[in-house]
């Protein structure tokens, strides 16, 4: 008498058990992860829309009265408040993305396609050492060494280019700030600050061009810097643009050093080398949040309910961008 040892006809191998217990516990947490990062930001925005909407709804005039820095006989309300915090957030974070991408994109080319292998890889260290330095010393160090540097030159600026409306001096003394605490410092302080952020992301993204795309540029004549304008900087557009909007957000919800440089003021001027002028939201928060009564904290949450949209909208940008060119065919 023989005993068969086949397997039966519908019997699963224990491995495909495993695996496939293993497959619905990797999904099962990754639905949970990502599930957990939408119920945080409803959570985060709920909770700035609930305790902002006293202040949001307030049309009496009773929200004036209760909190101090609003100053109803020169015409400010909150929502006049909020504009001239947004106009001046946005102002100095662009000027910070204006100076700090180009020199993002130049250092990532640099190391990714120029430099020799081990200062690449030195750099590259360099760079996220940068970005992991805290905020607060990059304010003690703008304030303490880069506004004397500074100084000398916003009196040039004033003195040729004062007739270009961002580098006019003030109106009133004809002259520009003496302390060097201007939006114009703290767009330089915070384009320090993002360009590892937009340099780390640049560069990996460069790395990532296909070799037959250089090869093919440098075998038809093409110089080297001819090779990563066809090849190189079409491949990584879309990298490059997410990049720059991570480190515009960065820049957006920047506190301290911002709040350690800036010398506020709430008015929608362009010039940016007058002290006295703008601030920003995250700022302006950190300055009045200590003393706040419950009505100024429920006006500063309004604020940071405005800056919430700004960066999610931002972001949304920035995703819809590099989605469009989500696939790079090599033709463009």
């Amino acid at each position: 008498m023989t005993i068969s040892t086949a397997p039966a006809p519908n019997a699963v191998p224990l491995t495909a058990r495993r695996e496939s217990i293993a497959d619905k516990t990797f999904t099962g947490i990754s639905v949970f992860s990502a599930s957990l990062i939408l119920l945080i930001l409803a959570a985060v925005a709920a909770f700035l829309l609930t305790e902002a909407w006293p202040a949001i709804t307030d049309s009496s005039g009773e929200l004036a009265a209760k909190v101090e820095w609003l100053n109803p006989e020169n015409g400010e309300t909150l929502i006049s408040t909020i504009g001239y915090l947004v106009f001046g957030t946005i102002l100095v974070s662009t000027l910070a993305l204006l100076i700090a991408t180009p020199l993002s994109i130049g250092i990532a080319l640099f190391i990714s396609h120029f430099a020799p292998r081990r200062l690449a890889a030195g750099l590259g260290y360099l760079i996220d050492l940068l970005a992991a330095i805290p905020s607060v010393v990059y304010g003690l160090w703008g304030s303490i060494v880069l506004l004397p540097v500074l100084k000398p030159f916003y009196a040039w600026l004033g003195t040729y280019f004062g007739w270009f409306p961002l580098f006019a001096p003030d109106p009133v003394t004809g002259e520009v700030s003496a302390t060097g605490r201007v939006a114009l410092s703290a767009a330089i302080v915070l384009a320090i600050m993002i360009i590892p952020i937009i340099t780390a992301i640049s560069r990996e993204v460069f790395l990532q061009t296909p070799k037959l795309h250089e090869e093919a540029a440098l075998a038809m004549g093409a110089t080297r810097w001819e090779m990563i304008r066809m090849a190189v900087l079409p491949f990584g557009r879309s990298g490059v643009v997410g990049a720059t909007m991570l480190g515009l957000g960065r820049a957006l919800g920047e506190t301290m050093a911002v709040y350690m440089i800036i010398s506020g003021g709430l008015t929608y001027s362009l010039g940016v080398i007058q002290s006295g002028k703008h601030n920003t939201i995250a700022a302006y928060i950190a300055t009045q949040f200590p003393e706040a009564n419950s009505s100024g904290v429920s006006a500063l949450i309004a604020m940071g309910l405005a800056l919430f949209i700004i960066t999610l909208v931002v972001n949304m940008l920035a995703r819809w961008i590099v989605s469009r060119r989500s696939e790079f065919s090599g033709a463009n």
